[in-house]
């Protein structure tokens, strides 16, 4: 059966929510818990012990696989459960790109949105196609000229970034079997941006059919990039045989001055707007990754399609959210979406 088909036989009433136990799944579990939605964590092996710890972000029942690849293999357990599966970047990982494209279990989203998100180079054709201002590309490497940002392909979490000064540098410290993709190094504040576009919903700020929302923002903590500075330039840390690194361990909320609200409502529409022109539309919560430069200019180097672990900074709300609905994450929010796509006959226009 095609997902169509699946959903056209799903009981309405009785619809769950599904993810992997890892990355914003605490957040995922809660706000289904708080719209009335049952369920279901997708464990590694074992229950994992620490979701006792937390009751209201533990799902109400356990999925126990031993490889996530044959979560495909389960398809029906969660059919007779009427689930709807949440991505996050974790799930995707797990299961890796094309079996998530092959999944044959409702998935909240547009799937074809991995595609462009994935590649640097469609992501950057989106981004800039939708008039957003990009940091600039260097295509031969000898050609820096300035400090530069190397990042390998499918790199996430911060994992396989580098800086490089110059050409030496480069070379020095590039592993050339990896496709990999050299941006101008932006000097300004990362502000990382968290948007939900319901192409359901009419009321609010309108993009297209349906309406966005600013639900939180957050800046990461990255080691050892935001602490080794203490000791010197990167220069002088590379001489004590530190090398800068970029690894997410944490985050930091934020909040924008608000004479900068309008420059993130129009990017947000512009990004949403050109999805629907290039594959169909991006449906749900997703994150621009931007840096502030002292003109008050937003740059943009990246673009998170789905839910971003940001957003658990924000289970019981943000200054942003407090003023659509008080107490509303990002998790509460896909909850909300999807019960109101049930109860409305509406579920094929938000699912895929």
């Amino acid at each position: 059966m095609g997902i169509e088909e699946i959903v056209a036989n799903y009981d309405k009433k009785s619809i769950s929510i599904a993810t992997a136990c890892s990355h914003s799944s605490l957040q995922i579990f809660n706000g289904a818990r708080k719209e009335g939605l049952k369920s279901i964590g997708i464990a590694f092996k074992e229950k994992p012990k620490f979701y006792n710890a937390f009751p209201l972000g533990k799902p109400d029942e356990f999925f126990i696989v031993d490889d996530y690849k044959k979560i495909n293999e389960n398809a029906e357990y969660f059919h007779r459960k009427n689930a709807i599966i949440i991505p996050h970047g974790s799930f995707v990982e797990y299961l890796g790109a094309e079996n998530f494209l092959k999944l044959n279990i409702p998935t909240f989203g547009n799937r074809a949105v991995l595609e462009w998100e994935s590649d640097r180079e469609k992501e950057r054709q989106w981004l800039e196609s939708a008039g957003l201002d990009m940091p600039e590309i260097i295509e031969d490497p000898k050609d820096i000229d300035k400090p530069v940002i190397v990042k390998y392909y499918g790199a996430k979490g911060g994992k396989g970034f580098f800086i490089a000064k110059d050409y030496k540098d480069f070379k020095k410290k590039i592993d050339e079997s990896k496709p990999h993709i050299i941006q101008e190094f932006l000097i300004g504040t990362r502000y990382y941006i968290h948007y939900f576009y319901s192409p359901i919903k009419k009321d609010g700020y309108r993009v297209g059919k349906g309406s966005l929302q600013l639900l939180s923002i957050d800046r990461r903590d990255e080691t050892n990039i935001d602490e080794a500075h203490r000791l010197g330039s990167i220069t002088e840390l590379e001489a004590m045989g530190i090398q800068p690194t970029f690894i997410v361990t944490g985050n930091i909320p934020i909040v924008l001055r608000e004479s900068l609200l309008p420059k993130v409502f129009d990017m947000g529409a512009r990004v949403v707007k050109r999805s629907y022109e290039l594959f169909g539309g991006m449906i749900g919560p997703f994150c621009l990754e931007t840096v502030v430069t002292e003109k008050l200019q937003f740059r943009v180097f990246e673009i998170s399609a789905r839910i971003v672990a940001g957003t658990n900074l924000f289970i019981s709300g943000s200054p942003y959210s407090d003023l659509i609905q008080p107490g509303l994450s990002t998790g509460q929010r896909i909850a909300q979406e999807i019960k109101y796509a049930a109860e409305h006959d509406m579920l094929e226009e938000i699912i895929t």
